[in-house]
């Protein structure tokens, strides 16, 4: 069999990803790699961080999918230094789409493609670019917390974490365009997830967004993922949609001396993200877990326009989780409640992108 390096030569990158001694790292919900080959066999070899392989670090362990076709063929947890994977395996020659696609999040831990070895005449490709191109910042709704455990009761694991089957992936899917998503659970604009009432803002996304992502886990054991900076030229967003505030609301409350400040730290972040992204049309969203901060969000786009004349930016209220559609771990929502999520937020894209 021949062997490649997961490279941009070799594979389609997606979401932000980072190349280190031939090594192709993924850290955010959702990055990963697509490419076809045709041939009779793929085997895939992925390498697990410092957090794979610990036993008390067993509800943090990176899940991943592979996919040939778009069936799923491959759902695991990476829980040894590394795991090889036989994804194709037939005596006749096949032409097929091959996609790894991490469904936990950044923060807990991260993975990487060693190699991808195939028996192909012609080696093996990246998938051709979508039409469109959108990026979604988010916390752990969009990241798809707790979407394979119906018990709201239970509490956190990347095991029943899966970003494919939250409201961000299903938009993106409804769209067919390629994307990125940039999402970390518990966290905001100014705090995150707090019980207490004391702020938390060490858990936020700004401070991050120019990085490659946060995580407990160091690629290969060496490399903060948050001391990697992130290259914006290499994806250009035709749309970026905003969805923080849940968190921030756990400590906002309805202080609103504490929801002036998350609205005033709302405009410096859409002042973060033009900065890098100067063509993009911005959606300002919240709502799915609660939209008490909803209106600070309007204020937000509102003042940021009048300040910079900026009018590339729009904003959207999804609707409340219904209990009556049921819940997943710690009260996040449900697969049902994701897919009306979805249908609202790809049925508001399709009318202010034209697409």
């Amino acid at each position: 069999m021949n062997t490649y390096t997961a490279n941009e030569s070799n594979v389609k990158l997606i979401g932000r990803t980072y190349l280190r001694d031939e090594i192709l790292w993924f850290a955010l919900s959702g990055t990963g790699v697509e490419f076809t080959f045709q041939g009779t066999k793929a085997v895939i070899t992925l390498v697990g961080d410092n957090v794979s392989s610990v036993a008390e670090n067993k509800d943090n362990y990176a899940r991943i999918a592979i996919y040939v076709n778009g069936e799923r063929v491959i759902d695991d947890i990476i829980d040894q230094e590394e795991k090889t994977y036989t994804v194709i395996d037939s005596k006749v020659e096949e032409t097929a789409v091959v996609q790894i696609i991490k469904l936990s999040e950044t923060a807990m831990s991260t993975v990487g493609v060693k190699q991808i070895a195939v028996e192909a005449k012609d080696g093996i490709h990246p998938t051709k670019d979508k039409e469109h191109r959108i990026e979604i910042i988010g916390d752990s709704i969009t990241c798809g917390y707790g979407m394979d455990d119906p018990d709201e009761n239970h509490h956190f694991s990347t095991t029943t974490e899966d970003v494919t089957k939250a409201y961000s992936y299903r938009t993106i899917q409804a769209l067919n365009v390629d994307y990125s998503i940039f999402s970390i659970s518990g966290y905001g604009i100014i705090s995150g997830y707090t019980e207490s009432g004391n702020k938390i803002p060490e858990q936020t996304i700004p401070q991050y967004y120019e990085k490659l992502g946060f995580s407990y886990g160091d690629f290969a054991g060496l490399v903060k993922v948050s001391s990697v900076e992130w290259d914006f030229t290499k994806y250009q967003p035709e749309l970026i949609v905003i969805n923080l505030g849940t968190n921030d609301d756990s400590y906002c409350q309805d202080d609103i001396t504490r929801q002036e400040d998350y609205k005033e730290n709302y405009i410096q972040f859409i002042k973060k993200v033009r900065s890098y992204n100067k063509d993009s049309k911005i959606l300002c969203t919240l709502g799915i877990m609660g939209d008490r901060l909803y209106p600070f969000v309007e204020k937000a786009v509102e003042e940021y326009t009048i300040q910079t004349g900026d009018t590339n930016i729009e904003t959207m209220r999804f609707d409340v989780q219904n209990p009556e559609d049921g819940y997943v771990a710690d009260w996040h929502p449900s697969e049902i409640t994701h897919q009306k999520a979805a249908d609202k937020i790809a049925k508001e894209i399709k009318t202010i992108m034209n697409w």
